[in-house]
């Protein structure tokens, strides 16, 4: 089975080229729900986020408030650091297990889709690292249209590994800059190459 993290900036393009991995036959976690769970009141995600920050992240019902919390580690990168240092060993422990699964289950290809694949410097845990690339401000544009802020996503990429470094440090690319059929052909060109 090949093991592959699926990374990228803020709104490149990950979950759609997941999607489509996944409608191609491949195993598909995201990082991201992964984390939603940790943060849950009562998790452990949400226990490290409250020793490190106080109440000042949590909300009403209990659970860590991805909004606040955002806020503040994007605009501090020592708070980020330190979130990451508590959080990313309990997502790499659900995603062997996912991988453990998808392997006894007989998939070709299981994918980890997860933005702070490379900020975490997990690349050696897959056989191949794919990164989805789009032009900037597209990808400001497309934050934009699920509701965000313009600044808040500048900010967020600005905060992200640049492409020039990512692009040296992963198997493969693609550059999401066309439209949903030309994304399509160019993932299964690759999924195909996986494969064979």
């Amino acid at each position: 089975m090949l093991r592959v993290g699926l990374t990228g900036g803020l709104a490149s393009g990950k979950s759609t080229v997941a999607e489509m991995l996944e409608e191609l036959g491949a195993a598909v976690l995201d990082a991201d729900e992964i984390v939603r769970a940790l943060y849950r009141e009562g998790g452990a995600g949400a226990e490290a986020a409250r020793k490190l920050f106080g109440d000042a992240v949590t909300g009403a019902d209990g659970r860590v408030d991805r909004v606040r919390i955002a806020a503040l580690i994007f605009s501090d990168p020592a708070a980020r650091h330190a979130l990451e240092a508590s959080i990313h060993p309990l997502v790499r422990s659900e995603r062997d297990r996912f991988f453990a699964e998808s392997e006894r289950r007989g998939v070709p290809v299981a994918v980890v889709e997860a933005s702070q694949l490379l900020e975490a410097r997990t690349e050696a845990d897959y056989d191949r690292v794919l990164l989805v690339m789009a032009p900037e401000e597209e990808r400001v544009r497309r934050w934009g249209e699920k509701g965000g802020d313009p600044e808040d996503a500048r900010r967020r990429i600005s905060a992200q590994i640049r492409e020039e470094a990512a692009r040296e440090r992963v198997h493969d690319v693609i550059w999401n800059g066309g439209n949903r059929e030309d994304l399509r052909r160019k993932v299964e060109e690759l999924y195909r190459r996986w494969t064979e």
